[in-house]
């Protein structure tokens, strides 16, 4: 008989693989998020992250990006030791609720946020330190909007009418729930300003009560109004142009300044409103405020695409 220990020795090399691949249940601890939960929530940060981007954008005066890196369920103690000792916990408070959810982002940040919103410049270096009452007033007119989109995307889990409660600035010292409560926490990343930093929303985990997965559809008929309806939630972007003309490369090669471009575009005809290179309305030059604006003269139907060169 003849021993293969070669053969042996790969079993137990698997075996040990596998061993150390298990992970530990802690059974004492009930915090944990169904598959089905998790990826619905996440597709419902991504919608918010989407729509808090565009608005963040309008708000700041800079573009700003914002992406989900994961949605999942913790202790308040857990979380609250998962954030840097100083940071920015604006603390919210559900309507008809002694509970709370925190949207947090590093100080800086949120200083940043309430310089450009006021017209200024933020620098590369800003210290950490609590805000004036004039710049808490700024910040929380900004969360305000975003837990409007944020109670939107969730669809009926996070109740409308949230309020901003207050700000904290210790991580350590805000005792917003019990340390062993469960929270639901989306861990988000924020670019603008050509720099990336993390930011956090926690839930109370009492939204997920009624929380109803949602299936895949078998009614077709349904298909249309829940793709409409999530269309017009999706930011896009308009534009106000003359009619185009077309011209050839060594026109575009030898443009100077001072040169005049005729366009097919007489003086008393109102502009074009296009998304994307559809005309959607026609308009004229106006303003609002100090801010430039337009006012619609005539709308274009969506099943007339001809009318935008001949409008």
């Amino acid at each position: 008989m003849v021993r293969d220990d070669g053969a042996r020795s790969a079993v137990r090399a698997r075996t040990a693989t596998a061993t150390a691949e298990v992970e530990v249940y802690d059974f004492g601890r009930a915090a944990t998020l169904s598959r089905e939960h998790a990826r619905t929530l996440e597709l419902a940060f991504e919608t918010f992250a989407r729509q808090w981007s565009a608005q963040l954008s309008g708000r700041i005066h800079v573009r700003a990006t914002i992406a989900v890196e994961h949605v999942g369920m913790l202790t308040y103690g857990e979380y609250a030791q998962s954030l840097p000792t100083t940071t920015t916990m604006i603390v919210c408070a559900l309507p008809d609720s002694d509970e709370r959810m925190i949207l947090q982002v590093p100080t800086s940040t949120a200083t940043s946020w309430i310089v450009q919103m006021v017209g200024g410049r933020s620098t590369a270096t800003v210290d950490d330190r609590t805000f004036t009452p004039i710049e808490q007033a700024l910040l929380r007119s900004l969360v305000t909007e975003a837990t409007e989109h944020l109670a939107a995307a969730l669809d009926g889990l996070l109740p409308t009418g949230v309020t901003v409660a207050g700000i904290q600035y210790s991580s350590q010292f805000a005792q917003v729930a019990a340390a062993g409560e469960p929270v639901i926490v989306a861990r988000l990343s924020m670019r603008h300003g050509g720099r990336t930093v993390p930011a956090s929303i926690m839930l109370p985990a009492s939204v997920l009560s009624g929380f109803a997965v949602r299936e895949a559809l078998t009614d077709r008929a349904e298909t249309p109004g829940l793709v409409r309806r999530q269309v017009e939630a999706a930011p896009v972007e308009v534009a106000l142009r003359l009619a185009p003309r077309s011209v050839l490369p060594r026109e575009v090669l030898d443009l100077a300044v001072g040169d005049l471009l005729a366009l097919p575009h007489s003086a008393d005809r109102p502009l074009l409103l296009t998304v994307g290179d559809q005309t959607v309305a026609t308009a004229a030059v106006g303003s609002s405020g100090a801010r430039l604006a337009c006012v619609v003269t005539t709308t274009v139907p969506a099943s007339a695409p001809a009318a935008q060169e001949s409008a």
